[in-house]
Parts: C-alpha cells; sequence; structure tokens
C-alpha cells in the first residue's frame, strides 16, 4: 500500500490560505527530507536579486524532488525562511506558481539572516511517495 495523504483543516481553526494546517500519513511508503535550499545555482552564483533567489531556492528543491522520483505534489511539509518581511508577497507568488493548488502544511518564518549574509532565502521540505 502506498503512502495515503489525509488533509485537516479543522473548521474550530480560521481557514489557511496556500497551506493545509495537518496532513496525516499512513500506510507504506517512502519519506524523502529536504535539506534547505537556496538560491545557489549549479555553477556557484547567487542572484543579486531577491526573486532570482526565491526562484532558483524552488528550482533546486524541484531538481531534488526530481532526482528522488518525486513532484511538488509529493511534498507534505514545508519550512521557509525569508531575511525580509518585503519579500513576502513575491515568495508567495512564486510559490503558487510552483505548486499550484497543492497546499501542504507549512510554517514560514522571517530571520535575521542565513549561512551567507547575501542569501535571502532558504526552503526546506519533507515529501511522501
Amino acid at each position: 500500500m502506498a503512502a495515503e495523504v489525509t488533509r485537516s483543516n479543522p473548521p474550530a481553526v480560521r481557514a489557511p490560505t496556500g497551506y493545509t494546517h495537518a496532513i496525516q500519513i499512513t500506510g507504506d511508503y517512502r519519506r524523502l527530507i529536504i535539506s534547505g535550499q537556496v538560491g545557489v545555482a549549479l555553477d556557484g552564483s547567487v542572484s543579486s536579486s531577491p526573486e532570482g533567489q526565491i526562484a532558483q531556492a524552488l528550482a533546486n528543491l524541484r531538481a531534488v524532488l526530481m532526482e528522488n522520483g518525486m513532484t511538488v505534489e509529493n511534498i507534505v511539509k514545508t519550512t521557509v525562511f525569508l531575511t525580509d518581511r518585503g519579500l513576502l508577497a513575491t515568495f508567495r507568488q512564486a510559490r503558487s506558481a510552483m505548486f499550484g493548488e497543492h497546499a501542504p502544511a507549512s510554517t514560514l518564518l522571517f530571520v535575521a539572516g542565513l549561512a551567507d549574509p547575501g542569501f535571502v532565502v532558504e526552503i526546506e521540505a519533507e515529501a511522501v511517495a
């Protein structure tokens, strides 16, 4: 039996926008835990624009999924770190473009900095298949 994913948005909790409050996974499945992906391209370059870094971090996340035989739809949880509150709308637009109607459980944090002071975003995820 493959993974069975059940989403839950309890009526006693305000309805989420772009994510799901809880996801239960049962059955025989593979679990993929993905380290934080940042906006570093394969050649080691980092975009000078926040939009470019967000796009690259999401592209890196997709590449890790594909290498493991999964797609965005396999993601059950994301944690996103942004260094600037002004990037929230930009991130949400990029996330929506990549995830479409898929709404995993999600946490988003604003932090003072990441491993490299030039990074503006880091995205980690868990996926099941």
